[in-house]
């Protein structure tokens, strides 16, 4: 009998979001966990130290190791001492997996007509968390606007191209790529709380998209007929966004147990299956294993 696979993303987030799967991919078996340490960088390291080669790969939540601009690439100096820690068990931060799943995730949405895109308005929270998923909707005719420097930064100044987003990013990523994540991310009990400066341009958008919980933190209280695209959500959120109106939701990631997991989280499982270390894996392989697990966005009508 083979032996259970284990792949564990230790969050900074709220330990309220909590999780634990068996699944089964290309006839491996594994566990999958979630563990939330309330926003505790501390509690994340000893974590790591911890579970060091007692599972197959952690995950980084609440946390980017790397951020992608085109073929750019840029590094978090916290989290990349944080990656530093476990000697044994890889660690990966979901970047991969953004790079690949999600822009094929958008095409698929245009392709089987479940969304145009063509003309659609867009609200990418953080585009720089997720350029390949911006990148892919541009292209199929949308009208973006990167929030950025509205959300991460609290400047109310709107990008309105992934093109302005890039000049603008090339700048700013260096310095901001040094400074602590709690600055930069909602961590622990400050993804609870709700912030309603910047809700219009929510009000001004068909289509809401990015990390849920920058999406969350700036959601009005009812917004109808929106789409949302994101990842991380648990059977809370989905009633809660059902309860504000939103039309359609669509996680990037699949559902177990009524709960997508992060892209780190699935990039753990590519990674174990793909038997690579990850400065080696590349793009290809993930793609290769994503046509292989027919991986499909989970998309949820909610009114």
């Amino acid at each position: 009998m083979k032996a259970l696979k284990r792949v564990v993303s230790i969050s900074l987030g709220s330990s309220k979001r909590d999780h634990k799967v068996e699944a089964e991919f290309l006839g491996e078996k594994f566990s999958i966990e979630r563990r939330g340490t309330d926003g505790d960088l501390e509690k994340m390291k000893a974590l790591l130290r911890e579970l060091d080669g007692q599972v197959d790969a952690f995950g980084l939540g609440g946390m980017d190791l790397y951020v992608w601009v085109g073929d750019r690439r840029y590094v978090f100096r916290e989290a990349a001492q944080v990656a530093r820690i476990p000697q044994k068990t890889p660690v990966v931060d979901g970047s991969g997996l953004k790079n690949t799943l999600e822009r094929e995730v958008i095409n698929y949405l245009q392709e089987q007509g479940i969304v145009d895109f063509k003309n659609k308005k867009v609200l990418m929270v953080c585009a720089l968390d997720r350029y390949s998923m911006a990148e892919a909707m541009e292209k199929h005719g949308v009208q973006v606007t990167c929030g950025d420097l509205i959300f991460a930064l609290g400047l109310p100044v709107p990008l309105r191209s992934v093109g302005s987003f890039r000049k603008v990013a090339h700048v700013i990523a260096p310095l901001v790529c040094q400074l602590p994540f709690r600055l930069l991310y909602p961590t622990g009990k400050e993804q609870e709380k709700n912030d309603a400066r910047y809700q219009r341009y929510y009000h001004e958008a068909d289509i809401i998209a990015g990390d849920f919980h920058f999406i969350r933190r700036h959601l009005p209280p009812h917004l109808p007929g929106r789409i949302i695209i994101t990842n991380t959500v648990t059977r809370e959120d989905v009633e809660e966004l059902k309860r504000r109106g939103i039309k359609l939701l669509i996680t990037t990631t699949p559902e177990f147990n009524g709960r997508s997991f992060g892209t780190n989280v699935m990039e753990g499982v590519l990674l174990v299956l793909s038997g690579k270390s990850p400065d080696t894996v590349t793009r290809e392989d993930y793609l290769k294993l994503l046509k292989e697990l027919q991986f499909q966005p989970r998309v949820v009508e909610l009114n």
